[in-house]
């Protein structure tokens, strides 16, 4: 039996959500940076290449589902992190994060009292 049996699509999409947090964490911290480009991961993207992969270990590349922001307003030094935006994506990814965290700790819960017999 397989992770992907036993956690369905969670775990995938738990490691997509911690690499997404890293990305806007990186974002956030880089926000007074000269010339520094925000990105982020277009989930869905990363979410097959995860699943098909078996999963995403930290050293992978993303390839196409790492996107660059476009910045509603240029700054003159060239760098396009909107602190707002990014603050409020990490928030939203946070939040997507602990659901996810949730699903998978139900399933572990469900399969640990199939085993003993509950």
């Amino acid at each position: 039996m397989s992770e992907q049996d036993l956690f369905g699509v969670h775990g995938a999409a738990l490691q997509v959500r911690s690499q997404r947090m890293g990305l806007l964490a990186s974002n956030i911290a880089n926000a007074s940076t000269p010339g520094f480009k925000a990105k982020d991961l277009d989930f869905q993207v990363a979410l097959q290449a995860a699943e098909g992969s078996g999963g995403l270990s930290a050293a992978q590349d993303l390839g196409g589902a790492l996107r660059y922001r476009n910045p509603m307003s240029s700054s003159l030094d060239g760098n396009t992190v909107e602190l707002s935006t990014e603050q409020t994506a990490f928030a939203e990814n946070a939040i997507q994060y602990q659901t996810t965290l949730s699903f998978l700790n139900g399933r572990i819960n469900t399969l640990t009292r199939a085993l003993r017999g509950e």
